[in-house]
């Protein structure tokens, strides 16, 4: 018999809905973004994210359940995002959840919202058949978070969807999360928000046209202590330094801040607004940034003999990490699973699929289920 879940998530800036069955087919997926009022002031503000999620998470539920042609009382389970995150834009999601089950008499199930970035991976895999082995190293990467994970069985492994995971903690951040150093350094050279998607637009269309200059020797990140801890506030640092260091950037700087102004956001009209300098730049923080995610991943895995690795996150979608892990996990031997660029960022039905296995082990969460800001995985 086919387990339904309708998942629910309002962690951030994004309120999502999908409904997913038996944890690896996907019937419907709704996300409703709000970059486009969070982009003025440069991020995400706390408030305005909560009033937008109490505006949408009606209508985007509908949507999901229409989409998947069915009603509410069709559904088996509600699986909604508990932390971490922000807490008001989390309780919206939260407050609808509980509600929504109790009313319907359906069990409720609290997710991790790394879990579900963890999850988005497999359900990615089962979508096209394919199973990744474990243990694995997952490297969750975004605007808010920069993790390495060892995944690994806690319990029976068939079905991989219904199997319920254990985590451990191998290294993360000390500072800024490899996504929020992509907004900041966006911000320096005015090319707007969120700066993931453009940086890495801007880094291919400037290989694509033949204006690959000359590269920026950022060089490598030296930590004490744990070796698979990441740092990315001195390349942003370094970045400012060089802006400031060649005062002949500061014109076309202004010049792409009054292109952003009239509308122009996209990395194809900046383009012409980026001398082979900024392009160099750019490309240079990139490779670097892609360069530590992407080694400190594989030392992982080898140290942990891991039979996978996973990524995921907003910045998983940035095509040069991609390429980057294809190539050098390939010659590692490990075998390298990403989600889809829909399923990278903050999406519903990851959450769907994270709360099967639990529906499945009998965790409900009961009435007292609360929104917590910070909620480790492991």
């Amino acid at each position: 018999m086919t387990t339904r879940i309708l998942g629910i998530e309002s962690s951030c800036d994004e309120t999502a809905a999908a409904v997913v069955a038996d944890g690896q087919q996907i019937l419907s997926s709704i996300v409703a973004s709000q970059v486009g009022i969070h982009r003025k002031y440069g991020g995400v503000v706390p408030e305005l994210a909560s009033r937008e999620h109490l505006r949408s998470i009606v209508p985007v539920v509908r949507e999901a359940l229409d989409r998947a042609g069915l009603n509410l009382t069709e559904i088996d389970a509600v699986g909604v995002t508990c932390g971490p995150g922000l807490v008001g834009a989390l309780l919206v999601g939260l407050t609808y959840g509980k509600v929504l089950a109790d009313a319907l008499g359906k069990p409720l199930v609290g997710v991790n919202h790394l879990e579900g970035h963890v999850r988005a991976v497999f359900l990615e895999a089962f979508m096209a058949g394919e199973n990744p082995c474990l243990p694995a190293v997952c490297l969750i990467v975004s605007g808010g978070h920069t993790i390495l994970y060892e995944v690994s069985a806690a319990g029976p492994l068939e079905p991989l969807s219904a199997a319920l995971l254990r985590y451990r903690k191998i290294g993360q951040t000390r500072d800024d999360a490899a996504g929020e150093a992509y907004d900041k350094v966006a911000r320096l050279l005015g090319l707007g928000y969120p700066g993931g998607p453009v940086v890495d637009r801007l880094a291919t269309l400037a290989a694509e046209a033949g204006r690959s200059p000359g590269q920026i020797d950022f060089g490598a990140t030296k930590i004490k202590g744990n070796p698979y801890d990441f740092s990315f506030s001195g390349i942003k640092t370094a970045v400012l330094y060089h802006i400031r260091a060649h005062p002949e950037l500061h014109s076309e700087i202004e010049e792409r801040r009054a292109a952003l102004a009239q509308g122009r956001r996209k990395a194809d009209d900046l383009l012409p607004l980026c001398s082979p300098q900024t392009l160099g730049l750019i490309a240079s923080f990139q490779r670097r940034v892609v360069a530590e995610l992407v080694s400190r991943t594989l030392r992982a895995a080898e140290e942990i003999s891991a039979r996978s690795i996973l990524v995921s996150g907003g910045v998983a979608a940035n095509s040069e990490l991609r390429q980057s892990f294809a190539s050098e996990g390939g010659r590692g031997g490990f075998e390298v699973f990403f989600p889809s660029r829909e399923l990278s960022t903050d999406n519903a039905a990851m959450i769907a699929a994270a709360a099967y296995p639990k529906l499945m082990a009998g965790q409900i969460a009961g009435r007292d289920l609360n929104a917590e800001a910070v909620l480790p995985l492991a």
